[in-house]
């Protein structure tokens, strides 16, 4: 049976002004999808009025509260003891928005008592994947 935990954080969006401003969010993670974690943002924070989900790997997620980590679209590093900058690049722009780390370890730690580090499926994660993407061909 697949299991998914969902976890009410509050983030930061650090604007050009360096104004701080809060955000609402959800990380969510899903057995079905064992090396990846998502956040979800509501409708009234995003540009296009639609929520909006960054999905990213969960060693991502692990080495960004410890130490800069990323490449790509999704780049995670600490922010001194309590905070973690995650920052989002899109064809629309750039997002960068604040953390609590303890948050964070949090959602890990539960994460992994829903799937242990290192406990991930290859194989049916592949099976999954592919089913998905081809369908019945």
């Amino acid at each position: 049976m697949d299991t998914t935990l969902e976890q009410l954080v509050r983030a930061r969006l650090i604007t050009a002004e360096d104004q701080a401003l809060p955000v609402p969010a959800t990380l969510r993670y899903d057995s079905a999808d064992p090396f990846a974690v998502h956040v979800d943002f509501p409708p009234e924070v995003s540009l296009a009025g639609e929520p909006v989900t960054w999905t990213f790997g969960r060693g991502l997620l692990e080495q960004g509260v410890d130490g800069p980590a990323g490449s790509g679209d999704v780049h995670i590093w600490p922010c001194g003891q309590a905070r973690t900058v995650m920052e989002f690049h899109s064809p629309l722009g750039m997002a960068l928005l604040q953390f609590d780390t303890g948050a964070l370890r949090r959602f890990l730690l539960r994460s992994y008592a829903v799937v242990a580090r290192g406990g991930e499926d290859v194989g049916s994660a592949v099976d999954r994947g592919l089913q998905a993407l081809l369908g019945n061909v």
